[in-house]
């Protein structure tokens, strides 16, 4: 990120007037989650106004997003939540749209992701990472190799997914068989893979655009200019682009060390 995030998170880096943290914050209430937290690690203490329910990893520098997640456990066993990567932003409707898919596990994807990627690399496939779902049942069937072709590619993983008290505990049994090594050196699509070899359902959820994904300063430059531009953006994730929404209260707030794990409903068991 080049010196963005030397002293700082990274979900804290300013996009379009406001830090990531605050964009996601927005998006999830707007869209119904009525109570957030947050997984943090790396200068956690930039982040305590940010989230009433905290959930600090220690050991974030040795461990990857799923020994993070894992530091969330109590809510993950007790409700169904939405779990968010914290370099993300996003619309409302990205929000609506996953959390009305049915499923234990679910999985937000871009169709439009070559538009994103176009704009942000000069080979799409350099990035990209294969993505196969059935397209009668919406489960998906590969995730995470390297691509050959563009045709391997249905959509982008986008770090946005949903998963149930149900889903979390089949989760955690396969997580449990694993050396602990292993788990905490696991990253998100590591562990969706480990689960699609172990057949657990893994559904997905389809989305055109209107989010963005931020690895780099060049990113940040890139969505400027085509926020600034006259021709409408597909990827524009704002609720009312040029005049956004000032986030309400919340009751409680969850990024996971370089995520946000935002609460949705409490529902009756």
């Amino acid at each position: 990120m080049a010196g963005e995030t030397d002293n700082r998170p990274k979900c804290l880096v300013g996009l379009a007037g406001k830090p990531l943290i605050d964009w996601q914050r927005e998006a999830l209430t707007l869209a119904g989650v009525n109570e957030l937290a947050l997984v943090t690690g790396y200068r956690y203490d930039r982040l305590q106004n940010k989230a009433k329910t905290q959930f600090h990893n220690p050991h974030w520098e040795a461990t990857n997003m799923v020994g993070s997640l894992l530091c969330a456990d109590a809510w993950l066993q007790a409700y169904p939540c939405i779990i968010s990567y914290s370099d993300i932003v996003y619309h409302p409707e990205v929000v609506r749209t996953l959390n009305s898919t049915p499923g234990d596990l679910v999985i937000t994807y871009d169709t439009q992701w070559r538009n994103l990627w176009s704009l942000r690399f000069e080979d799409v496939l350099s990035d990209a990472e294969t993505f196969r779902r059935d397209s009668t049942t919406g489960r998906l069937l590969e995730i995470g190799q390297s691509p050959k072709t563009v045709d391997e590619v249905e959509g982008q993983f986008m770090g946005l997914l949903k998963i149930t008290p149900s889903g979390w505990r089949s989760l955690r049994k396969h997580l449990d068989r694993l050396p602990k090594e292993t788990v905490h050196k696991m990253d998100t699509t590591g562990l969706l893979n480990h689960l699609l070899q172990a057949g657990e359902t893994i559904q997905t959820a389809a989305i055109s655009g209107q989010w963005c994904e931020v690895d780099s300063r060049q990113d940040l430059m890139r969505y400027q200019k085509a926020l600034a531009s006259a021709t409408p953006w597909a990827h524009d994730w704002r609720p009312e682009p040029g005049n956004p929404i000032v986030s309400s209260e919340l009751t409680d707030v969850f990024p996971f060390s370089s995520h946000t794990l935002p609460r949705t409903h409490r529902q009756a068991p």
